[in-house]
């Protein structure tokens, strides 16, 4: 990433600024439902400010819908099939991203229902969620968070990178996760996020995030 001038704000500012910017934002395909994606390694919680942006949203009126990718994982026996450790495996294979484009971005494709799936699969039982589908109405906002989105040509009207240090990735992740680490270098070298996407947020320290504007 080249240098980006950041500003210091609050995670609440930080919604109600996005959420004002979405107010107005107009689909890349005319269509009826702009798409946000909150891309981040689960050490920076990308989850946590698209709730926020949903709730500032629903104070102007405004519909949305969160959606988290891990909802959306492969079942074990594919997503671990070459072990439970596999930073190959997570960074290509664990997501269902052909059920993503099915379920979430198909209907809300210019004359599509708006019927979006929230989740499919739940990794702690191994099985299908059986969610009911969620009718987004007509104007309304997908917000969808997860690690590694950005790589997969997913049509978002605006994205957002939340931007953490390898230093801070690393103290952040887990122990238990840090097999997971190539994947997020494999992907900033190959995507380059921060370089990337819309809008970047800088989150080493959680209390004090700095933003691209």
């Amino acid at each position: 990433m080249g240098p980006v001038r950041l500003e210091a704000i609050t995670w609440e500012r930080l919604a109600e600024r996005l959420a004002d910017r979405l107010a107005g934002l107009e689909t890349a395909d005319g269509g009826a439902w702009a798409r946000v994606g909150f891309d981040g390694a689960p050490a920076a919680r990308p989850g946590d400010l698209a709730e926020l942006v949903g709730e500032a949203l629903r104070v102007r009126g405004r519909p949305s819908l969160v959606v988290g990718t891990e909802g959306f994982l492969r079942p074990a026996s594919l997503r671990l099939e070459h072990g439970r450790r596999d930073a190959e495996s997570y960074y290509g294979g664990w997501f269902d991203t052909g059920a993503l484009w099915r379920e979430v971005f198909g209907p809300l494709d210019p004359g599509g229902s708006g019927r979006v799936l929230p989740d499919l699969w739940d990794p702690a039982t191994d099985r299908a969620t059986r969610s009911p589908y969620v009718q987004l109405p007509p104007g309304g906002v997908l917000l969808l968070h997860g690690p590694l989105l950005l790589r997969h040509w997913f049509p978002f009207d605006l994205t957002v990178h939340l931007l953490l240090s390898p230093g801070a990735l690393r103290r952040r992740t887990p122990e238990s996760d840090h097999w997971t680490l190539p994947a997020f270098e494999r992907y900033e070298a190959e995507t380059d996020p921060a370089g990337t996407a819309d809008v970047v947020v800088r989150a080493d320290d959680p209390r004090h995030p700095a933003w691209s504007g």
